[in-house]
């Protein structure tokens, strides 16, 4: 005989939570009207993070996808003039991808749009539940446990 698994309804409210906190971002997204997906924002978000344009491999490893992904996004966000492709200074071969002026545009807004977001989404908690829920998500993210013995 099996018993319950304890988890089990904190699993699945942690699944519809991150379900409604990615309804509620693309409603934001769309709202704004940027013709960006929610994986191309993803990828503007991290192309800004670097100081110097980096290769596609770069990004698929950041990104934690497989090359093709990242293909399809950056042909996506050239075709709307928000990344563009430039050789790289000292290997012709290889190709690195830099945010344009419109790109930047749509990360001011993109940052705008999580920022409604996660005001509606925490909407319901006093400042004392968003510093624990803070707190979790930390420690969440970190996968470090402080376990008793």
């Amino acid at each position: 005989m099996t018993s319950p698994d304890p988890d089990g309804p904190l699993a699945e409210q942690l699944l519809r939570f991150t379900r409604r906190a990615h309804r509620i971002q693309k409603r934001h997204l769309l709202e704004r009207d940027l013709g960006v997906t929610p994986a191309q924002s993803r990828l503007l978000r991290t192309l800004a993070h670097y100081d110097s344009p980096p290769r596609m491999a770069d990004l698929a490893e950041r990104l934690e996808v497989v090359p093709r992904a990242v293909t399809t996004l950056v042909d996506g966000l050239e075709a709307s003039g928000k990344v563009r492709r430039v050789p790289d200074p000292t290997n012709r071969r290889v190709i690195r991808i830099e945010l344009t002026d419109d790109g930047r545009g749509a990360l001011r807004e993109l940052h705008g749009a999580r920022r409604s977001a996660a005001e509606e989404i925490l909407a319901p908690l006093t400042d004392d539940q968003r510093s624990v829920l803070g707190e979790l998500l930390d420690t969440l993210i970190d996968g470090t446990a402080a376990r008793g013995c």
